[in-house]
């Protein structure tokens, strides 16, 4: 049986960044995760996240709040249990709408053929 691992984000340090404050939550140096990446993200009023496309698989969940996401050049308005998943070649931005958003980001790497 494998063992579980507790991360309380609440005591994870959080960077200020061009894009929201981040905090990383799943990764190689935390729980010894190879092949994926997870972060939380908050977004205050008037900030936005771009999700760039690449070789990887990512999925967006909207936690708390209220925000917009732009995909394909269309704004789809999101509320709290909202997400997008987002292909390797797909990209998307989402900014708050008011107050500040908390995002869950998860990053997966394209698996080869």
């Amino acid at each position: 049986m494998p063992n579980t691992t507790f991360i309380d984000t609440n005591k994870l340090p959080r960077k200020q960044t061009s894009e929201g404050e981040l905090t990383e939550i799943l990764n190689k140096e935390l729980v010894g995760a190879k092949n994926v990446h997870g972060s939380l993200r908050w977004l205050k009023s008037g900030e936005k996240f771009k999700a760039d496309a690449g070789d990887k698989h990512q999925l967006i969940y909207l936690m708390e709040g209220k925000g917009r996401i732009n995909l394909e050049n269309k704004d789809h308005d999101v509320t709290k249990g909202m997400g997008i998943y987002l292909g390797p070649s797909e990209t998307a931005t989402i900014s708050a709408a008011g107050d500040t958003v908390k995002l869950f980001h998860l990053i997966v790497p394209k698996i080869p053929r």
